[in-house]
């Protein structure tokens, strides 16, 4: 009996241990999951359509019609596979280009909008109204997403807000510098309102400018890495024409040869593009008020 008191006890003492380690855990507020990478590329090539599995089911569909057409023309199995495995790949990397593309237009329009910014703001304008009048004067891409901060604005009367949901429509590391930025200016209004536009002008065109130039600098070498990697993969498909080279690629030993080739051509692509690339511009995370 006294055993049984012993263990039901325990148990109870334990399930309340329990029930109180839960609760303390439920109450604490959850931290924001980050986007996943291929939302994350979404995002950025301004595709809102498109979601994580619609573009792995476009890639899956890519990867198949290249494999049958390399297939039908090269008849070898490790061929094939190959094809399936690059074109797979194809639909990402033209988001990731939209995305490179569409960073650099926006990196350019900045300079100008935030001096149209200031302009307005040194003529009596509000700041709510100079960003709102962006809608009208800004540059032709940037357009659209004012015209809904300003509907934003007039629907809520808060520019925190609207500047917040501007931001998340922009998904540009550039944009989310200029909204933290008035954000600052709003705060501070009064005579330093014009000082901190004409510094935040400065600062994004002498970004923009070095970017540039580094970007340049750097297709040498990303064309340089793509010469070297599709040169020996197109010297196999003309290979591949003729009978003798089918049946010795078809071989087990032919197909090993081919994979690993692969493997060496991707990590010495990896390797050329980690040296010329460019660091990602940070996020910066705004929240919104209530």
């Amino acid at each position: 009996m006294t055993t049984l008191l012993g263990a039901l006890l325990g148990l109870g003492i334990a399930l309340g241990v329990l029930m109180i380690s839960v609760g303390a855990r439920s109450s604490r507020p959850k931290p924001m999951r980050k986007a996943s990478k291929l939302r994350r590329i979404i995002e950025r090539s301004a595709t809102p359509r498109l979601t994580p599995v619609g573009l792995l089911a476009m890639c899956f569909a890519v990867g198949i019609v290249a494999c049958l057409i390399a297939l039908a023309v090269t008849a070898v199995p490790a061929v094939a596979l190959l094809a399936f495995i690059i074109a797979s790949y194809l639909p990402i990397s033209v988001l990731k280009r939209r995305g490179n593309r569409r960073s650099r237009v926006l990196r350019s329009g900045w300079p100008d909008t935030v001096d149209t910014l200031a302009s307005a703001v040194k003529s009596g304008m509000a700041l709510p109204e100079a960003v709102s009048d962006l809608a009208v004067r800004g540059p032709l891409l940037l357009r659209p997403a004012f015209d809904e901060f300003r509907r934003e604005y007039r629907s809520t009367g808060s520019f925190d807000r609207a500047i917040s949901a501007l931001q998340q429509r922009m998904t540009d590391p550039v944009a989310d510098r200029v909204m933290a930025s008035l954000r600052i200016a709003r705060d501070v209004g009064g005579s330093d309102l014009g000082r901190v536009l004409a510094t935040l002008s400065d600062f994004v065109r002498q970004d923009a400018r070095t970017r540039g130039e580094v970007e340049a600098r750097q297709s040498w070498t990303v064309n340089a890495a793509r010469v070297a990697v599709a040169a020996p993969w197109i010297t196999l498909l003309l290979l591949c024409t003729r009978a003798e080279a089918v049946a010795a690629y078809s071989t087990p030993t032919g197909g090993l040869i081919i994979g690993a080739c692969a493997v060496m051509s991707v990590v010495a692509y990896r390797v050329m593009i980690a040296i010329g690339r460019l660091p990602d511009d940070p996020r910066l995370v705004l929240s919104s008020a209530a």
